[in-house]
């Protein structure tokens, strides 16, 4: 039995995913699943049943992902804005078989298949005809599948979501324990599925693009049986007017939707009904202090903080009534994880004291890339850094003050400088250049390249298309300054640290964490 046929029996024709104008009920979308699941299962997957997903927000990326995790594969989320080459280096390193893509980036994913080795690409929309034999049209895939009860004994498998992590060139990490539901066999997954606590809160919006992990718990709560909205593209309105036509009960957003939204005039946000908000989870970053109070001012109660990376999920947590009385925390660990401060020797440091924050797993794991080494190796099994500085209050929770990695946080996403960095150094007329965080009102931070260049003929439209023009866009700088040198030290090093500096206001509370 899949999922959608157990609600299919009392309720087949309400409706259980929507995107746009687009609807499709539980039998619909069981009538689906079926055929993904057994056209998978036709393919050979090979031995780490990887299946890529390369499209944007749509009701076929979530029954996708949902009918990939009812063929015991592995879904490999991939960012829709990277280049070709950016999206084969993913496909080749999850050792991906097979690709769903949409008419949008159909023409990249495509040449990615073909330097990647991906035999097979499953396109959605208004593709147009292709004469590439390895391209096949949604519906005439799922046409030729069987439509039959797929078989429910193959092992789950977690997704392989890919991240900048702490150094540059992306990583997998398979979903942790503490995100993936485990299971002996998809039945049991689906079982376990259906304990989330988010699925008793009713309708869930997805409102950030599929490829991150918080708006993938978007698809695993719809195998779980909980009905899904998603936004093909956020807008702040339309994540109001999604709450109330649709009475959505829960989402997960980061700081740059909840500014935006609140951004919103007030006779626009005072339009809309949102008393069947029963869960809110903010993710991605600290928010900053002004916006989170003016969001659960608003929203109330339902806002909750959780603190983490898509490696080891969340390690802390905390609630509005909690944040209201620690303004600025990121909350408590949770089990199975320990937050531990040091100074610049290892040693620990007394509650209220700044310093590097790491983080024990109880359980030994820690961070796990694959096809990569454990960034944290050196270090004893279990603990981890996400690559921030702050300090422990008396109660134990945890408040971030700054940044001791050079990762970029923008809109919740990571950006790692060294790949722009890395591009922008093959330029003529960049002697050498430093990529630096710098505040942002709406993202957060924004990626701020200091060049030195070789002459004045070097401008700053130059140095942006030479990068846009190699990387996706939203890796590269969104400006540029030319300065006379870059302060390295006696031994060569740059210190990002002294040129973030500048930028920052230490003494203003609503400035992001990372500095």
């Amino acid at each position: 039995m899949t999922f959608a046929s157990r609600d299919a029996e009392d309720g087949g024709a309400q409706s259980a995913l929507r995107c746009d104008d687009t609807e499709v009920t539980w039998e619909e979308a069981d009538a689906v699943l079926r055929r993904i699941a057994n056209g998978l299962n036709a393919l050979d997957l090979g031995a780490l049943r990887r299946v890529a997903v390369f499209g944007g927000n749509s009701t076929e990326a979530v029954l996708a992902y949902g009918g990939i995790t009812l063929a015991g594969a592995s879904a490999v989320p991939v960012n829709f804005h990277l280049t070709a080459d950016e999206a084969a280096y993913i496909f080749e390193d999850s050792g991906a078989s097979v690709a769903f893509v949409d008419a949008n980036t159909l023409d990249r994913g495509r040449a990615a298949a073909a330097a990647s080795g991906v035999s097979t690409i499953v396109v959605w929309g208004d593709a147009g005809e292709s004469a590439d034999p390895a391209v096949h049209r949604w519906d005439d895939w799922l046409g030729a599948a069987s439509d039959a009860q797929p078989r429910t004994d193959l092992a789950p498998l977690p997704s392989l979501v890919y991240t900048s992590g702490t150094t540059g060139r992306p990583k997998g990490t398979e979903l942790p324990p503490t995100a993936f539901a485990g299971g002996a066999d998809i039945a049991e997954h689906l079982d376990r599925l259906r304990e989330n606590s988010l699925v008793k809160q009713g309708r869930h919006l997805v409102v950030g693009p599929l490829y991150h992990s918080g708006p993938l718990v978007g698809t695993r709560l719809f195998l779980a049986g909980v009905p899904v909205t998603v936004l093909a593209k956020f807008d702040p309105e339309s994540v109001l007017e999604a709450i109330e036509r649709d009475r959505i009960g829960s989402s997960i957003m980061v700081p740059t939707h909840f500014q935006r939204i609140l951004a919103l005039p007030e006779d626009v946000r005072a339009k809309y009904d949102l008393d069947s908000l029963r869960f809110v989870q903010q993710v991605g970053a600290k928010c900053p202090t002004d916006v989170k109070a003016a969001i659960i001012d608003w929203w109330g109660p339902v806002v909750w903080e959780s603190y983490g990376a898509s490696e080891v999920g969340t390690v802390c947590r905390i609630s509005a009534g909690e944040w209201l009385e620690h303004r600025g925390s990121v909350g408590r660990p949770v089990s199975p994880f320990e937050a531990m401060v040091v100074d610049a020797d290892g040693k620990p440091v007394p509650a209220g004291v700044t310093g590097r924050l790491y983080f024990r797993d109880a359980t030994g794991r820690g961070v796990v890339y694959h096809n990569a080494s454990n960034a944290d190796a050196h270090l004893e099994p279990g603990l981890f850094t996400l690559g921030e500085i702050g300090y422990q209050d008396a109660d134990g929770y945890v408040y971030i003050t700054d940044r001791f990695s050079d990762m970029v946080v923008s809109g919740g996403v990571n950006i790692y400088p060294a790949e722009s960095e890395q591009v922008l150094a093959t330029h003529a007329g960049v002697v050498e250049v430093a990529c630096i965080g710098i505040p942002d009102e709406q993202m957060g931070e924004q990626l701020l390249a200091l060049v030195v260049r070789r002459g004045p003929s070097v401008t700053e439209n130059d140095i942006l298309d030479y990068c846009r023009e190699r990387l996706s866009h939203y890796k590269c700088p969104r400006s540029v300054e030319f300065v006379e040198t870059l302060h390295r030290s006696a031994v060569g090093k740059i210190n990002k640290r002294a040129l973030r500096a500048p930028y920052w206001d230490r003494d203003d509370e609503s400035a992001p964490a990372g500095r």
